[in-house]
């Protein structure tokens, strides 16, 4: 970025510095969101809407002048392809770009390809919402002959198959997404690099959860919209500061004037 983020008003608490920020981006809208169908590991792709919001979210960060040294992704194309239209954007292709199915979408088992509103109609509003935002809850497993089940798929034929899941609970997510955030991702942010990291709702509300110590209620309250740029900054020594939208009225006025 062109200005340190510490210089930033209102970015700090007094006597908090910040190392550079991590920049959370929900993939940009895809057929199945617009179908209003539980998508998880199924591998649709962005809508013409959607291809939209990823420009848009490309030209907030390049107006703003992020600069990325590296950015991570999921295995699904709809937030490769999201990260693709941004890094065009950005004038910024040629940056290292790693995929990871860790960074996949929670896994709808059974409920993969079914549409929301069919469901609550046969089965309540509540339990809609424990299977969407229930941090423990999980729908039923794909049965192993499933041909959803992604073990058939080549994209995982490389992993050890225990490691794929049949179903997910938020709580499940979190637990598969940590090693490669310790492993990976965190210490990329401490070497001071400037990450991305494009991914899915739900891996990345259980990702802040995890960063900003949630409770299993807020996490589940939690919401967040396709293809609007999230900056996260940490203090010096890798604690959480604070987050916000990049294009949030107060956010983007400090960040003009930091400019």
């Amino acid at each position: 970025m062109a200005a340190d983020p510490a210089d930033r008003p209102g970015a700090r608490v007094t006597g908090a510095p910040v190392i550079r920020p991590l920049v959370l981006l929900r993939h940009a809208q895809s057929l199945w969101n617009l179908e209003n169908r539980f998508t998880g590991w199924a591998d649709v792709g962005l809508t013409e809407a959607g291809r939209s919001e990823a420009h848009r979210a490309g030209a907030l960060l390049r107006a703003h002048d992020y600069r990325f040294d590296r950015a991570f992704t999921s295995q699904l194309q709809r937030a490769t392809e999201t990260l693709e239209i941004v890094l065009r954007g950005l004038g910024q292709e040629n940056i290292p770009v790693e995929r990871s199915w860790r960074l996949n979408e929670r896994h709808y088992g059974s409920l993969e390809g079914l549409d929301k509103a069919a469901f609550a109609a046969e089965h309540g509003a509540e339990i809609l919402h424990r299977m969407r935002r229930g941090y423990h809850d999980r729908p039923a497993p794909l049965a192993p002959d499933d041909p959803r089940y992604r073990r058939h798929q080549e994209t995982y034929s490389d992993l050890d198959p225990a490691l794929l899941p049949a179903t997910e609970s938020l709580a499940d997510t979190l637990a598969r997404l940590l090693p490669y955030w310790n492993g990976t991702i965190a210490p990329a942010i401490a070497r001071g690099e400037s990450v991305l990291i494009v991914s899915h709702g739900n891996t990345l509300r259980a990702l802040l959860k995890h960063l900003e110590n949630m409770t299993e209620h807020e996490v589940e309250q939690f919401e967040i919209p396709t293809g609007r740029p999230l900056v996260v900054e940490f203090m010096s020594g890798g604690g959480f500061l604070r987050r916000d939208y990049l294009d949030d009225p107060v956010a983007a006025a400090s960040v003009k004037a930091a400019g």
